[in-house]
């Protein structure tokens, strides 16, 4: 016996028949409200009705996993809760104490998060940096010290930061030591060491990767945007993911993995929120209001990532967040200013300041330099585009051949392996990537000694010279060419590594190619202007016994170009080069770079490498800043079409228990609508499959005589003659939303993307004359973007 009533599509030819359609929906609507005034006046056959209460405002929705939520419906969860509230202050001292606890439970929770953010950074950071000089050799007197920390504590009177005598490298360990630099050492012990060293950690991180939380793998933040725009991803924010995410950065960045960890303090910090979302049920509870926190946390997580409170906010806004009200933007900017506080009283890197690679200068930039700096943001928009591709083509791969156990694994071990063999040989890539981009952005000064700074300032400036720029030596000349390298090793490094099973992010090595390539430019044009010294040219331009050309602020432009070009971040970009830099006069460079690398890229690639993992993954995602264009009715993208199974209903006039079990067991969808009749076929509104659970689990509990032909009441102005006076009508009033979101089946598609987008919409009911003749789901809305983007429909794989 079937439980279900499959609603037949109807085709409407011409006019006339709309004309007759709608006089007999007349005569079904009299005949019906006719036949309901009847049944209300058979008092005896409606008096043993048992009533059952929706309390779905205070319970909230459960959804399954891979599933999205109704934006609309949880708005309205929580403005029917602030009416409670409101209604029950009256009664006493308690309910307005309640009341405003729950006002300011949103404030309360932020700062949490801020500060739960702000620590695990700080202990992330210390951890990382201590694996990362671990490979290279151990502070002897104080072991768990960094080489820094372990230099810093020594009894020498004067010292360099890279080396002194507590602090010993492998290759003097081991007695082998064959010098190429003045700076740096090779040594065969010392390289089996790193080798050793970077296999280990990375496979560990790995193996708690792929056996513990395989969500805590990659940055993270393409998952964090899904989740953001209201989709469910259970264990994504968990416990378990956070631990491992927060092990596993420490592990994978100590490796010397082309990885970074600022992408997925993002995703720690998103972890923390939900956590703490818990502790209190107005976000427990109600799943648009947590994404509100979500919101905030990831604004704390750049904050802790760059030092950028203001960027963080921005960069939540511009990059991650769906839905951003106004209060949301406050305690996003709470929690950044609370998360980067936090950070500064940890102070991690022992100077001050929330990040290694902080830069400030102390001459501006001269009009001669604009062409330079557009030459960088070329650069950028290039790489960008040639990365976002070859990491796809890697990923896809990895997808086909790499997805049983313990294939992830191996790779990661491989990945290790390589990185260890090629970094080591050039100093530059076996630096940690945060330290090189602190000395690339750096201006050289007296003090330096690297390779980088190697001038003759012997034959620097006297008092009756115009210039302070002076000739670069040889050193320079051999570590812009190992900067060559480095741009090459880490470029394919940084290909296969993001999207493996470690916690990876891409902000550093991306950085990290940027600010080579901007430093070689900038060392360029340097010894440009000091061969043209005397120039009239140059002397237009640059002040008497100042240095003309500042390398570092093309090393700090180059980076903010390549990652423009990579992520197609703008504001919050600028905004986050700003911070570093501390300085208002390097916005119009930074700006000028960001906006030519994004041109530059959107003309090889449509989408950000974020958004292209999003849609490599399936999931449902559509972004707010994509225009569409649509030129097809609703009805073409409805569900069902010719050929498919006609479109489950709900019937009120027949409805029994027996009907809404056989309607659970008998069909997967997450909701049905429902209609006053089979004959009149009009649209009475819409139930969830979970709402029908809750409400026959609430039957059951209460042990009233209801058997499965017990008929079954939702609307409140229907009436049922029950002829058996030994059976109870069940009302369900509140269940069903009587209310749902419908369109014409000739509504533009053009309309509905933007319902979709602009409302937070699950499904839209598509009627005619108020019939209805199907439904669309955001996952048939994306799979017709998907088609008229000439992209695979079905990689929308889930709800």
């Amino acid at each position: 016996m079937t439980m279900t009533t499959p609603l037949l599509i109807g085709e409407f030819s011409d006019e006339e028949e709309d004309v007759a359609e709608g006089v007999r929906l007349e005569n079904v609507l009299d005949s019906g409200y006719a036949e309901t005034r009847d049944a209300n006046n058979v008092a005896n056959h409606v008096d043993r009705q048992v009533e059952y209460n929706a309390e779905f405002s205070e319970q909230g929705t459960v959804y399954d996993d891979f599933h999205t939520i109704d934006w609309v419906r949880d708005r309205n969860r929580d403005r029917e809760r602030h009416r409670k509230m409101k209604q029950r202050q009256l009664l006493g001292w308690r309910a307005w104490f309640d009341k405003k606890l729950d006002a300011g439970s949103g404030w309360l929770v932020v700062l949490l998060v801020g500060v739960c953010s702000g620590v695990l950074a700080g202990i992330i950071d210390i951890g990382a940096a201590w694996m990362s000089d671990l490979k290279e050799g151990i502070c002897v007197a104080w072991p768990y010290y960094d080489r820094e920390a372990c230099c810093w504590l020594t009894n020498e009177t004067t010292f360099s930061v890279d080396h002194c005598a507590d602090w010993m490298t492998w290759a003097e360990l081991g007695g082998s030591k064959d010098t190429i630099s003045y700076q740096y050492s090779f040594s065969w012990f010392g390289y089996a060491i790193y080798i050793v060293f970077a296999v280990f950690f990375g496979g560990l991180a790995g193996f708690f990767v792929v056996t513990v939380a395989p969500y805590a793998a990659g940055s993270g933040i393409p998952e964090v945007k899904t989740i953001l725009s209201g989709f469910i991803i259970k264990g994504y924010l968990g416990a378990w993911t956070l631990i491992v995410k927060c092990l596993g950065m420490v592990l994978s960045v100590g490796a010397g993995l082309s990885l970074g960890k600022e992408g997925p303090l993002v995703h720690v910090a998103c972890c923390c929120g939900n956590l703490l979302c818990h502790l209190f049920p107005k976000y427990r509870k109600n799943e648009a209001k947590r994404r509100e926190i979500l919101s905030a946390a990831s604004a704390a997580g750049v904050s802790v990532a760059f030092g950028a409170p203001i960027g963080g906010v921005l960069f939540s806004l511009e990059e991650v967040s769906y839905y951003f009200p106004y209060k949301t933007m406050w305690r996003s900017f709470f929690a950044a200013l609370t998360a980067a506080f936090t950070l500064g009283l940890l102070n991690p890197y022992f100077s001050g300041q929330l990040v290694l690679f902080y830069a400030n200068y102390s001459q501006n930039w001269h009009l001669f330099e604009f062409f330079p700096f557009m030459l960088l943001g070329v650069f950028g928009g290039l790489y960008g585009a040639l990365f976002v591709k070859c990491n796809l083509w890697w990923s896809k791969f990895r997808k086909r051949k790499f997805a049983k156990f313990p294939l992830p694994f191996f790779e990661v071990l491989v990945v290790s392996l390589l990185t260890g063999i090629i970094s080591y040989p050039n100093e530059y890539t076996r630096m940690n990537a945060s330290d090189l981009i602190h000395v690339l952005f750096t201006q050289c000064g007296p003090e330096d000694n690297n390779d980088l700074c190697a001038y003759n300032h012997s034959t620097a400036v006297s008092m009756d010279e115009q210039y302070h720029d002076t000739k670069a030596l040889a050193p320079v000349g051999r570590a812009v060419w190992q900067l060559v390298l480095a741009i090459v090793a880490k470029t394919f490094l940084t290909i296969f590594t993001f999207g493996m099973k470690v916690p990876a992010g891409l902000f550093i090595p991306t950085m990290f190619v940027g600010a080579c390539m901007g430093r070689i430019l900038g060392i360029g044009v340097e010894q440009l202007a000091y061969m043209g010294r005397n120039s009239d040219f140059f002397e237009l331009f640059c002040s008497p016994k100042v240095d003309c050309v500042n390398p570092g602020l093309y090393a700090m432009i180059g980076a903010a170009a390549a990652l423009g070009g990579v992520t197609k971040m703008t504001v919050s970009l600028v905004v986050i080069m700003f911070e570093l830099t501390g300085g208002l006069n390097y916005i119009i460079p930074i700006m000028v770079a960001v906006m030519i690398s994004k041109w530059v890229a959107d003309a090889f690639v449509k989408d950000g490498i974020y958004d292209a993992h999003i849609h490599l993954n399936g999931y449902p995602f559509l972004d707010s800043k994509d225009e569409y264009s649509h030129s097809v009715p609703a009805s073409a993208v409805m569900k069902p079409q010719n050929g498919d199974p006609p479109l489950t209903v709900l019937d009120l006039s027949i409805c029994t228990i027996q009907t809404l079990e056989g309607l659970v067991e008998g069909s997967s969808h997450f909701g049905f609508p429902c209609v006053m009749s089979m004959e009149s076929q009009v649209l009475a509104g819409f139930i969830t499959r979970k709402e029908i659970q809750d409400a026959l689990r609430q039957i059951r509990s209460t042990g009233h005589h209801i058997v499965p032909e017990s008929r079954v009441v939702f609307l409140h102005h229907m009436r049922i003659a029950n002829t058996d006076s030994s059976v109870n009508t069940v009302n369900l009033r509140g269940f069903m939303d009587e209310t749902p979101f419908q369109i014409s089946d000739q509504t533009s598609m053009e309309t509905v993307v933007e319902m979709f987008r602009k409302m937070g919409l699950r499904q839209l009911l598509v009627t005619h004359n108020a019939r209805v003749r199907g439904i669309i789901t955001k996952k048939d809305m994306l799979r017709h973007v998907a088609e008229i983007e000439h992209q695979d429909p079905n990689a929308i794989r889930y709800h």
